[in-house]
């Protein structure tokens, strides 16, 4: 995700992802005027980005591409909830 300096870090293991989603729900949890908006749209973005690279990269493997399916879902789900608010 993020780093201190908020330079983007890519993910690029599932285990990356997997903890990615929930630092990105958390990011969008947090209140106050820190993060930004901007700054969570930007996560989120960036996220979605890494993530369609993922599964494009590992189409091929079903095992692997059930994997990233899944954090797929979980990300559509939580991006259906944002839209909610």
């Amino acid at each position: 995700m993020f780093d201190t300096t908020g330079k983007w870090i890519p993910l690029q293991s599932f285990e990356d992802f997997d903890n990615g989603l929930s630092d990105l729900i958390d990011l969008w949890s947090s209140t106050g005027r820190s993060p930004t908006k901007t700054v969570k749209k930007a996560a989120l973005a960036h996220f979605k980005e890494n993530l369609e690279a993922a599964i494009l990269e590992w189409s091929d493997n079903k095992a692997k591409s059930k994997k990233y399916a899944a954090i797929a879902t979980e990300l559509a789900e939580f991006e259906d909830a944002l839209q909610q608010l």
